[in-house]
């Protein structure tokens, strides 16, 4: 999905990505932010993509990903027939780490094999080359702290390679053949666990293979409003689905600067948003952004829709639909008032988005796990009459905030925490509209915000929410035995909402919170703290 999402960005020929392919590390995509630190585009799709995939990205340099699987398993992952020599006769750097450096010793006849001893966690590796092109040849000698995790170690190298490092009990922890431009590392260079891993990163990706450290946020917003411009004809018009979050407002403000009065936009109340979403947006959207927005209730709509409806990929797939529904009735209306039917929709697709919607492994079609579809890329259905346009769909949350600042979006819209597209349905489990749900997670996540506000910790935390459980405990309150409901604080920080860590609560917040919850939410005699990272868990509970 990834890479046919992607792919008409760069069919013209213009930017040229460092793409990498995922081969299932859980560090895959962590590759892809470091990099982009260095300046430097970066793109990630399957590792079991099409050649035409791959070219028609036109990437500067390749990465393969490290994975769990082993180079031996029947149902290895492996890039396509014919890519090594698309590669070579175009010129493109491939740098394997982990499984991405065994498969290329094994696809170009060299021996990989279960090693004697396992490397996993922080080890030692020596530079032994003195003419290493990854490292530099300033690092001969050195001595490196890296993070391994492999058990799978190559045991012979394909003719023209030489090592370049080893690890402490010797086995092979870096190769090069540098006349076909091909790399491969056994350890991780991405993780912090490798205190100089973005040192040789930097040192390999501008030096070695001369990628220029030129993208920027200023550049990203030139080439969308150039890339809407020519898409969207100069007398066609377009429909925005405003949500009062930072994606969508961005994307908007994107899309207007790009065709102007030719955008319309629009708010939909769901039935599904916060407490006084509605009213707060609409007057945010009036008064700060100043952008003209037409709101349609279409709660009752989406409410009948997911009425007895638990599966929470079911939920995602009725709303995603029902948007666009709402969305391609909108567009006959803006045609009446301006003489042509709109056919065009934009949406605030990040990149996180595109990359959590992948089919999963061992469906025959890659092996990247969809964590979930989202509302606006796994949920949209097969058969749309407007045609999508996605200016964010490259960028991390972190990155829409900065190109957000260059559109001059008010700081109160670019730090607000992200709220997802279904809205509460992925926070009330299992039957959003059984019992009253809705409204009592909307007066439990507003007493929790708003202490965090009053805590001053608004800012410190990438997002904050509550989550309604199908459950009921046993309470007293009012010195009267209660049957009611339980519901879970969950806070986390991150930076781009890929991984992500719990927020640590001072003790006394805590006691306070759950105090004013419970005194004041009717329904609710129990509160949980959600402690748990991402990974494991994902960041919504659906």
């Amino acid at each position: 999905m990834a890479s046919s999402i992607l792919s008409d960005m760069f069919a013209s020929g213009g930017e040229k990505p460092v793409l990498i392919l995922d081969f299932g590390s859980q560090y895959t995509h962590l590759i892809t932010r470091r990099i982009r630190q260095l300046s430097i585009l970066t793109v990630c799709i399957t590792g079991t993509s099409p050649l035409h995939a791959i070219a028609a990205l036109n990437p500067c340099v390749i990465i393969l990903s490290g994975g769990p699987n082993s180079v031996h398993a029947n149902d290895a992952p492996s890039f396509p027939n014919g890519f090594l020599q698309y590669a070579e006769e175009n010129g493109v750097p491939v740098l394997g780490i982990c499984y991405g450096m065994q498969l290329l010793v094994q696809k170009l006849g060299g021996k990989v094999a279960d090693g004697e001893k396992h490397e996993y966690g922080k080890m030692v590796i020596t530079v032994v080359e003195e003419e290493s092109e990854f490292f530099g040849s300033e690092a001969s000698g050195e001595i490196q702290t890296v993070w391994m995790s492999h058990g799978d170690e190559a045991l012979r190298l394909p003719e023209g390679f030489k090592v370049v490092a080893r690890s402490l009990q010797g086995s092979v922890a870096a190769i090069e053949n540098p006349s076909k431009k091909l790399y491969g590392l056994q350890f991780h260079p991405e993780v912090t666990h490798s205190p100089k891993g973005m040192e040789s990163l930097r040192h390999f990706l501008i030096d070695v293979c001369g990628v220029p450290a030129e993208w920027n946020m200023e550049d990203v917003l030139q080439e969308q409003i150039k890339h809407v411009r020519s898409m969207v004809g100069p007398d066609e018009h377009v429909i925005c689905g405003l949500s009062g979050g930072v994606d969508s407002t961005v994307a908007a403000m994107l899309v207007h600067k790009a065709i102007g009065d030719r955008l319309h936009c629009l708010f939909v109340d769901n039935g599904l948003l916060r407490y006084q979403e509605r009213e707060r947006v609409m007057s945010s959207f009036r008064n700060e952004l100043h952008l003209p927005v037409t709101c349609i209730d279409a709660s009752e709509n989406f409410l009948g829709k997911l009425k007895g409806v638990k599966d929470p990929e079911r939920k995602r797939k009725i709303i995603g639909e029902e948007f666009i529904r709402v969305f391609e009735g909108f567009a006959p209306k803006v045609g009446e008032e301006v003489g042509r039917n709109p056919s065009f929709l934009v949406q605030g697709t990040l990149y996180p988005d595109v990359i959590e919607s992948c089919p999963p492994p061992g469906s025959g079609r890659n092996h990247s796990h969809t964590i979930k579809s989202h509302h606006n890329v796994g949920g949209l259905p097969e058969r749309m009459n407007l045609k999508l346009i996605e200016p964010l769909k490259l960028l991390f949350k972190d990155e829409v905030r900065q190109l957000g600042k260059f559109l001059n979006v008010p700081e109160s819209f670019l730090k607000r925490h992200p709220f997802p597209g279904p809205g509460l349905a992925v926070r009330v489990l299992g039957d959003v509209t059984e019992g009253n749900a809705l409204n009592i997670l909307r007066e439990v996540d507003e007493i929790f915000i708003q202490a965090i506000k009053d805590a001053g910790l608004y800012d410190s935390i990438w997002q904050a929410f509550a989550v309604f459980l199908p459950v009921r405990t046993v309470g007293v309150q009012g010195d009267q035995r209660t049957h009611a409901n339980a519901v879970v604080l969950r806070a986390i920080t991150s930076e781009d909402g890929m991984t992500a860590d719990w927020y640590y609560f001072d003790h006394k917040f805590l006691i306070d919170v759950v105090s004013k919850i419970c005194n004041q939410v009717r329904g609710v005699n129990r509160v949980c703290q959600d402690i748990t990272s991402k990974p494991p868990a994902t960041v919504e509970w659906e």
